[in-house]
């Protein structure tokens, strides 16, 4: 049992009504998980606003109420606390409850619009073979040390973060890689975390169903890295058009990383291939596993992240020889006719045209490459015509599908995707709804020594139809697939 006026140390309060000197069990902002000495934290959402449940978690058990504006009825014996934000009153009530672990452990949080997960998954690995006890908190997964829990959100909410940062500082685990969405800083969901480092990676077209324009996007990103303190450090992409953006306002020690800038961190690439590339890092050749530009990019945050949380640097360059890439990652089999399928979470214009890019930059243009990409419903919808022209500009052929249609018809999407593809492509274009007779198109087409690119899901392995989700994994269906068609 805590006492709530612990829990509500930092709490920017507007006012009480009631005793703050009462046991409480737990605190959640879902109503429907109040019990007896909970506390009710009323969210205002997108979708429903918790000051409508506040009677409802009363019934429940809820003997605290924490609400940016107090409810018509008060009820007898219950403490209400306004506060002036319940997101941020939120991070801070969850940091206290479980005994501020961000304190316990270094924790250095990735954001961008590309990469946060390979650079955040790729760390864990690379600090787990340096002998610690490291911690990660991913799109793919939630790992304390060994111990994997499923994800359900980039940057989950304030509780789950702080429940399994407690559960780390248990485990004895030294480092801790976390991805930070724009959606978890806009939240405040990171706001009573104490960060030693920041990582920028890189700023594109994404999430504009959530932020009513880039400006805002962007500045969200910007206002995580204004908020580090000055003990903490800040590794910013300077090759992005943002990256010195990012740099402005903080009081953190600024560092930079770049392939085509000067910058304390700087790579060039020497080779780039199917089986890798010899990446020249602030004067060393190593020789890495990942493939691509923007894999470049990645393992230089790596690096330079690592040198910052004190790793000698031939130490650091023979682990990155060793790392492997993330699931869904550029992910690649090569089947025995010779066909390479690779599969990669490509779901934004500048990460699909990345992918493409790197493809064509390895293959030798004697073969055929083929692109099945789709894009998710009730998300933005802007993207679907741009990500539309760049697969079918830079591809052989594509093929239109079906992503995570959710709760939109799934024609719809494709009948807008297709708006974006310039007339002299309209040939190179196929508009296949079901994903996986689009895969099994594909493979089809394919001839010996061509390349498949299924892009947009990467690791997922479900497809989200009317809000259910039905199992569904790319690189386990284009192997059953390639391998049928090889009997």
């Amino acid at each position: 049992m805590s006492i709530l006026k612990d829990i509500l140390y930092k709490v920017a309060i507007e006012a009480i009504k009631g005793s703050t000197d009462i046991a409480i069990n737990k605190m959640d902002f879902d109503s429907r998980k109040i019990e007896a000495n909970d506390i009710f934290v009323a969210i205002r959402g997108a979708v429903s606003d918790g000051h409508d449940f506040i009677e409802k978690a009363i019934q429940r058990g809820a003997v605290a109420i924490v609400c940016d504006t107090f409810p018509e009825n008060i009820a007898k014996g219950i403490t209400y606390v306004q506060v002036k934000d319940t997101n941020s009153a939120l991070a801070f009530m969850a940091a206290n409850y479980f005994g501020d672990p961000s304190q316990n452990l270094k924790l250095v949080g990735i954001t961008g619009t590309n990469g946060k997960t390979t650079i955040a998954s790729l760390l864990y690995q690379l600090f787990k073979k340096a002998g610690f006890k490291v911690g990660l908190l991913s799109t793919v997964k939630i790992l304390v040390d060994e111990i994997e829990y499923k994800a359900t959100h980039t940057t989950p909410d304030s509780i789950t973060i702080n429940h399994y940062l407690k559960e780390m500082v248990k485990n004895g685990v030294d480092y801790c890689f976390m991805e930070v969405s724009s959606h978890g800083i806009h939240q405040k969901r990171t706001e009573a975390l104490h960060f030693v480092g920041g990582i920028f990676t890189n700023l594109s077209h994404d999430h504009l169903d959530y932020h009513p324009s880039f400006a805002e996007y962007r500045d969200v990103k910007k206002s995580f890295f204004d908020n580090l303190p000055k003990t903490a450090f800040i590794l910013s992409n300077i090759d992005d058009k943002n990256g010195q953006v990012m740099l402005q306002n903080t009081a953190a020690k600024k560092l930079t990383y770049a392939l085509k800038s000067y910058a304390d961190y700087k790579a060039q690439i020497l080779e780039n291939q199917l089986s890798g590339l010899l990446l020249k890092i602030n004067g060393n050749e190593v020789w890495v596993k990942l493939i691509g530009t923007f894999n470049a990019y990645n393992l230089l945050a790596i690096y330079g992240t690592a040198i910052e949380l004190g790793m000698e640097s031939l130490e650091v360059l023979r682990l990155l020889s060793d790392l492997e890439s993330v699931s869904g990652r550029f992910q690649f089999i090569v089947s025995a006719s010779n066909i390479t399928a690779i599969v990669d979470y490509a779901h934004t214009p500048d990460a699909l045209e990345n992918v493409l890019k790197t493809i064509n930059d390895i293959r030798t243009k004697n073969e055929q490459l083929i692109t099945v990409v789709g894009c998710g419903g009730n998300r933005d919808k802007t993207k679907r015509p741009i990500m539309a022209d760049i697969a079918s500009e830079i591809s052989d052929k594509a093929i239109f599908t079906s992503d995570n249609p959710r709760n939109e018809d799934p024609v719809v999407i494709i009948t807008e995707m297709e708006q974006g593809v310039a007339p002299q492509n309209y040939k190179k274009v196929l508009t296949i709804t079901d994903r996986k007779q689009a895969i099994k198109t594909a493979c089809q087409l394919a001839q010996p020594n061509d390349i498949i690119l299924i892009a947009g899901k990467g690791h997922e392995t479900y497809q989200e139809i009317n809000g259910v989700r039905h199992d569904f994994d790319d690189m386990k269906i284009v192997k059953e697939i390639l391998d049928q068609l090889q009997k």
